[in-house]
């Protein structure tokens, strides 16, 4: 079943905050939301869209707000012929077979619909919803979509699965795999594995995956941002755990701060610029003796819209990955507006993080 979510009052469209809370909540039960649609209250086409949603064989998550919960179940109950009753202090369709505070299920034909009100400054309250595990994500590596298409497909039709592969950044792929009446998703995830050992990750969550590969192999990360402005650390940072594996991050805008907290050589800044190979080596450098980690990651680069030359256009970016034991280093050249190009430039450190010691996160 398609799993389609509803946001039913204006403050979703301008609240993005609780708008996003929303909607990790409910990832956090299923990865797999098929589609999300906004309706403000005053839109005369909302009864419309409840009576085709209703008589689907889907599920439907409607998040509305508390001025808006009963005249909501007054169109669920005229599209299903049902009436409110006072049920826990909530006015709510007579039919519904789970009730909780703020959130009630009803069973109409094949589709299963959860409603439940949120308002600004609240906690999520409970998805009644059940998920099937019939879905799954493993990330992949350092190979072509294509190639991974014409190795995955005939161990998909093995154990009656579906794949979609989907290109992140240039060497790393997301493959969601849905399991058909008769799959078997684990079995496909471990012939998978054995043909791409090195470049498969078997975990829909890929920094929780990382928090709970370095937690448990008891090391440390570290960060030296410049451009991306402290995106790479709170990439980690929302995730439950980061504690455990993030000594601590620096944000080094100016030359004038690598210099003085991360010992980045006022010459290499003359020389090279601090859009460099040389500058974001020094800042990994820099980051791994203030800190003592065992990982660190640098990024340095002019993620626009202005600032860009002739040798150094917008959108160029370098990044630094070192262990105790290697380096690399990373130049791109980005596409995209400045939030697009800090967000890609993330996704590129922390592939290198997971290439750069394979042993461990492999």
């Amino acid at each position: 079943m398609r799993v389609h979510l509803l946001f039913i009052g204006s403050k979703f469209f301008y609240n993005t905050s609780l708008q996003e809370y929303v909607i990790r909540k409910i990832r956090q039960k299923s990865d797999f939301i098929d589609s999300i649609t906004y309706f403000k209250e005053s839109d005369n086409s909302l009864f419309l869209y409840l009576e085709k949603e209703l008589n689907t064989s889907d599920k439907l998550i409607i998040v509305t707000t508390k001025h808006n919960f009963s005249t909501i179940g007054k169109v669920i109950c005229t599209v299903t012929s049902d009436n409110q009753v006072l049920k826990d202090n909530m006015l709510i369709p007579s039919n519904s077979s789970v009730f909780e505070d703020r959130s009630y299920l009803l069973e109409y034909k094949d589709s299963i619909t959860n409603v439940l009100y949120i308002d600004e400054m609240q906690e999520m309250p409970e998805i009644l919803l059940h998920f099937e595990e019939n879905k799954a994500v493993v990330h992949i590596f350092d190979q072509s979509k294509d190639g991974v298409y014409a190795m995955l497909n005939p161990i998909a039709q093995t154990f009656e699965v579906k794949i979609d592969v989907v290109t992140l950044i240039d060497g790393w792929l997301r493959v969601d795999i849905v399991s058909k009446k008769y799959g078997n998703i684990s079995k496909f995830i471990n012939s998978a594995k054995q043909l791409l050992p090195r470049n498969l990750i078997a975990a829909s969550n890929i920094i929780q995956y990382i928090i709970e590969t370095l937690s448990r192999n008891q090391k440390t990360i570290t960060f030296a941002e410049s451009c991306s402005g402290g995106l790479l650390t709170y990439y980690f940072t929302k995730e439950n755990g980061a504690s455990k594996i993030l000594d601590g991050s620096l944000i080094t805008y100016s030359n004038s701060i690598k210099e003085n907290w991360l010992a980045v050589e006022h010459d290499t800044l003359e020389e090279f610029g601090a859009v460099s190979s040389e500058i974001v080596k020094e800042m990994c450098e820099g980051a791994l003796n203030v800190s003592s980690a065992d990982y660190a990651l640098s990024i340095s680069g002019i993620a626009g819209d202005t600032g860009g030359t002739e040798f150094k256009p917008v959108g160029t970016v370098y990044i630094g990955a070192s262990s105790k034991t290697h380096h690399s280093e990373m130049h791109l050249r980005l596409d995209g507006d400045r939030n697009y190009v800090q967000h890609q430039s993330v996704l590129f450190a922390i592939k290198m993080l997971i290439l750069i010691d394979k042993e461990t996160f492999f």
